[in-house]
């Protein structure tokens, strides 16, 4: 390692302490002079002598040297800032270790910062700074956390983090089978949106709550917040023209995303795909705002949700099972049927994944596939999905809320299809 490494090394190892005690002297900055045990300066020193004592350990040339220079600096620091952190603690009257894990962390990322990789250490500093300086929120959240949410939160991250990284990632089953992964992370899915569209009401409000969690789950999965809407109007969780109106949005978000990614790898497919798509989001983006507009007026926001639980594990993971289910029927019958039954394959795809008839349909334009025949798959998918949203409301959520799902998928329908009857007009000129 030459000079300039050297120091630009020690200068991230100075910049992960100087950021660290940033915030801890930001947090014991009302305390009278002399009395803070540890903020900014001390922070910044703490960082620039992990940096050395890396430097000092690599400079020595033997893993084994550097290992015994590093464990034994880091032994004799750890020491000295815990002895000296008890002591602050007892004058202060307190009881925290804080501090002093913050501290410890400081020397491990500055050494890391200089031996490993500089951005991951950089990183992780923000990480340690972001956690250290929302104490006060997070203990908020604690507070006001019911056992549900934590139950959920829990569950969630193990669906995610735990479980999902060793689940199988090989398709198996007839028909080019079905990837567990796969089928693992609809439900991983299913869960999420439902969790966020449970946070977002939380935080802000039915109206805006509902509204912001469907502008986001519609990016993810529109599927996911007609099924967690559906369940919540069968719970009266809220109002149904509420309800209605988020899987409304989430329906125009997804019209559009389809847009989006075949303009991404196919755009000549945009020319029948387009217009019938365009039509049907502004009949689901204007049913959306009526709905939540006359909910408004009608008082109906004076009745604020109360959502029991951000998600229940055994509905979410049997949905996700019965969808995978419905990928492999629809690869099944794609492939027994060859090209004529694009078509069929791609209706049985799109009751669970649109964007899957997409991305595929795609790649196969212009051939072997036409622009025509690709494009037709790709509505047929997003007919096929919304028809199953449809189900799902008459089936889990039915009442008012499903008449009001019914009303905004036929006027889709008509539009989309008064769309491709003016592409058909227009491009058969």
């Amino acid at each position: 390692m030459d000079f300039d490494q050297i120091l630009a090394r020690l200068a991230v190892a100075l910049g992960i302490g100087l950021l660290i005690g940033l915030e801890r002297g930001w947090a014991t900055r009302e305390a009278a002079p002399g009395s803070r045990a540890a903020g900014i300066r001390t922070f910044s020193l703490y960082g620039l002598l992990g940096g050395i004592v890396a430097a000092t350990a690599q400079a020595t040339g033997s893993p084994a040297g550097a290992g015994l220079v590093l464990g034994f600096a880091f032994a004799v620091y750890a020491v000295i800032v815990a002895l000296f952190e008890r002591e602050a603690n007892r004058a202060a009257q307190t009881y925290s270790a804080t501090t002093t894990i913050a501290a410890l962390l400081t020397f491990i990322l500055a050494a890391y910062g200089v031996i490993g990789d500089m951005r991951a250490a950089g990183a992780a500093a923000v990480a340690v700074a972001a956690i250290l300086a929302a104490r006060q929120g997070i203990h908020d959240l604690v507070e006001r956390m019911t056992w549900p949410e934590l139950r959920s939160t829990l569950v969630l991250l193990a669906m995610s983090v735990i479980v999902l990284p060793i689940v199988p990632d090989t398709p198996i089953g007839p028909g080019g089978g079905v990837n567990p992964r796969e089928v693992w992370l609809i439900a991983v899915v299913l869960a999420g949106v439902s969790f966020l569209g449970y946070g977002a009401v939380k935080l802000f409000g039915t109206e805006r709550g509902l509204l912001l969690g469907a502008l986001a789950g519609g990016l993810v999965s529109s599927t996911a917040v007609t099924l967690t809407s559906a369940r919540r109007a069968a719970a009266g969780e809220a109002t149904p023209r509420l309800l209605a109106a988020a899987v409304s949005t989430s329906t125009a978000i997804s019209f559009m995303r389809v847009m989006a990614v075949a303009s991404a790898l196919n755009p000549t497919l945009l020319a029948w795909v387009a217009p019938p798509l365009t039509a049907a989001v502004m009949v689901a983006a204007g049913h959306a705002a009526v709905a939540f507009l006359w909910a408004g007026k009608q008082g109906e926001k004076a009745s604020p949700a109360e959502f029991n639980n951000p998600f229940s594990f055994w509905p979410v993971v049997g949905f996700a099972v019965f969808l995978g289910l419905v990928i492999l029927f629809g690869r099944y019958i794609g492939e027994t049927f060859g090209a004529q039954g694009a078509l069929i394959g791609a209706a049985g795809l799109g009751l669970a994944d649109v964007d899957a008839v997409t991305v595929s349909m795609a790649r196969l334009a212009p051939a072997p596939l036409s622009e025509l025949a690709a494009s037709a798959a790709i509505l047929v998918a997003v007919l096929s999905n919304t028809a199953s949203k449809l189900a799902i409301a008459a089936s889990v959520g039915r009442g008012a809320f499903a008449v009001q799902v019914a009303v905004m998928t036929v006027a889709c329908w008509i539009a989309g299809a008064i769309g491709l009857w003016l592409a058909t007009v227009v491009w058969a000129v």
